[in-house]
């Protein structure tokens, strides 16, 4: 079944331009800031531009009415006034479109960084409830149509609106017989004619689909090809795919016919409606009622209203999916932030010991709320001991390391560090004490020296290297041609597992954390890379509290405490010694099951 990753501009919804939703498109423009001016000042070559278009037909008719009045003295001033006024829109035109796209460039760049800005500081309860690839969405495709409305949909709406207003006025002027007949053609025709399009592009767009469709069974078919092939389904697959072929020329010679009776529409009725006012025009000229150069100017003002009625109908449904596309991302900026400092000093003045200790804490997942994850949960790690956390998987580990970091706050209880409530900590403060190296590393795409340095934004070379070396990383490391600039790929792809999670460790031993979170940093790696690893975080731990969640219960064999969860609460505690003593006890039989699954 077809997917679609993200919505081209013309498939994002619209929104009603009711009074609320314009009200929240006026903040919008409260980012345009010292650039202010440039919006003014191009509305008013907008102004320019729409005047000096108008002025076109009404000279043209002029030049026409020489021959007419067989006054040859003003053809050429005429001559020189509209090559005047082709020159003077040409100006108008390019201010008008340099001073739109400056200052759009300007707004957009500050919603950019305050969205983003913003975005990062968002707790994660609203990262777990939203999709990356929607939030993408509002950053790329949302701010995009935004930046298409303010350069040229808007300014060509207000142009657009001064040719129908303007033409209008001097249709009326012209011949008033003339105008209602054309009110009551053009118009309807020009609109009708944008509805047939905007039905024969939805068909193209359920071709587009069923064409992505028939690519995502190719897709499938050749990535899972040994399956294809182990199955024997050959046919199976070239049936299928012949069946959404199929689909394809149907919905194909369908649209062709609709675009075959616009085709026809088109020539009929438009060229209808422009053969129906010449012909009335020709009439009333015969009756001396109209001179040749007024239905010359005529002919054109229709033309500009006829274009412009059909081209608002259009300019507004794209108006609609800006503000439906401002709407979406200033959902974005309404959310409530974490109290984070962004400003570059990172709380870095406070320094923790790095006393822990847990007091009845409870804790629901706000999504989840019907499932209790922690029970009143209690235990302390003093100064520089290792805490090592195990249990059957969703009984809650993670999530107190979760809570330790305060991605999320318990629902009772407290958590003290250094004997003060966490909550009373500067969050930025608080993590910037604490490091975590987890079970799967994603590194970032950059260089091998920048992803150690996340550790500590500015660190030198040295310090990067004495990390490394910490983190028994600097050897693999020597060995790459291009060393600590070597790019390690899209997630760290480029390097091995056992080689990312050193990395994550060289970049742990560079922040020097006083509390050490491992999330079972060594479950998914090769007995090698496992010891290479293991050493690694051995040395990191040293002088540290360490909050250790294991997999592996070899790992952890010395730990000074191993707090044995089961459905949320603590229900074995001790040293590995006093917890292999407790006949039928949960680690006990963790233990026994994973020596069975070893020596088998």
């Amino acid at each position: 079944m077809a997917r679609k990753n993200d919505l081209s501009d013309k498939e994002l919804p619209k929104a009603k331009l009711d009074k609320k939703a314009l009200e929240k498109t006026k903040r919008l423009f409260s980012y345009i800031g010292k650039h202010k001016w440039k919006l003014y000042l191009g509305l008013f070559f907008l102004l320019l531009t729409g005047a000096t278009a108008l002025l076109f037909p009404l000279l043209l008719g002029k030049l026409v009415k020489t021959i007419e009045n067989k006054d040859f003295s003003d053809i050429n001033r005429i001559g020189a006034l509209l090559i005047l006024v082709l020159i003077g829109q040409s100006i108008f035109s390019y201010f008008r479109v340099y001073l739109f796209v400056n200052y759009t460039e300007n707004t957009l760049a500050t919603l950019r960084q305050k969205v983003y800005a913003h975005l990062i500081t968002l707790p994660m309860s609203y990262f777990v409830q939203k999709r990356v690839g929607d939030l993408n969405s509002r950053m790329s495709a949302d701010i995009a149509q935004i930046q298409d409305t303010l350069t040229t949909t808007i300014a060509e709406f207000l142009r657009q609106f001064i040719l129908v207003t303007g033409g209008l006025i001097f249709l009326v002027i012209i011949s008033p017989k003339l105008t209602l007949l054309m009110l009551a053609i053009v118009p309807i025709v020009a609109i009708a004619a944008v509805m047939f399009g905007r039905f024969i592009r939805k068909t193209s767009r359920k071709v587009q689909e069923k064409i992505a469709e028939s690519n995502t069974i190719i897709e499938e078919t050749l990535q899972g090809i040994t399956n294809v092939k182990a199955f024997a389904n050959e046919y199976y697959e070239n049936k299928r795919y012949t069946l959404s072929t199929q689909e394809i020329i149907k919905i194909g010679i369908l649209g062709g016919k609709y675009r075959g009776s616009f085709s026809s529409f088109v020539i009929f009725c438009l060229f209808g409606a422009i053969v129906t006012v010449i012909w009335y025009g020709v009439v009333l000229a015969s009756r001396n009622q109209l001179l040749i150069g007024d239905l010359i100017s005529f002919i054109l003002y229709s033309a500009f209203v006829g274009a412009s009625f059909g081209g608002i109908a259009e300019l507004y449904a794209q108006i609609q999916k800006a503000v439906g596309a401002v709407e979406r991302v200033f959902e974005i900026l309404d959310e409530k932030a974490e109290p984070l400092q962004i400003d570059g000093q990172n709380g870095q003045l406070v320094s923790l010991k790095g006393q822990i200790e847990f007091n009845q804490v409870a804790f629901t997942y706000p999504s989840r709320q019907e499932v209790p994850v922690l029970k009143k949960v209690s235990f302390q790690a003093d100064k520089g001991q290792t805490i090592a956390i195990v249990g059957p998987s969703g009984s809650g580990k993670s999530t107190m390391v979760s809570l330790l970091l305060r991605f999320y706050d318990p629902d009772s209880g407290e958590i003290l560090i250094d004997g003060i409530n966490s909550k009373n900590y500067a969050l930025t403060a608080l993590r910037n004490n604490m490091a975590i190296v987890p079970q799967d590393v994603i590194l970032f795409g950059g260089s091998i020296k920048e992803n150690i340095a996340y550790g500590k934004p500015g660190a030198s070379l040295e310090e990067v290297k004495e990390a490394a070396q910490k983190a028994n990383a600097l050897a693999f490391i020597e060995n790459f041609p291009e060393k600590f600039d070597t790019l390690v790929g899209d997630r760290g792809l480029k390097l091995s597992g056992g080689q990312r999670q050193r990395i994550a460790i060289a970049r742990a031993v560079l922040k020097n954390p006083a509390i050490l979170i491992l999330d079972e940093a060594t479950s998914s790696l090769d007995s090698e890379s496992e010891r290479m690893v293991q050493d690694a975080l051995d040395n990191l731990m040293v002088g540290r509290t360490s909050i250790v969640i294991a997999h592996r219960l070899s790992t952890i064999r010395h730990a000074d405490k191993i707090i044995v969860l089961d459905k949320g609460n603590i229900v074995e505690s001790g040293t590995h010694e006093d917890l292999m003593r407790l006949q039928g006890g949960l680690y006990q039989s963790l233990s026994k099951l994973q020596n069975q699954v070893t020596v088998g």
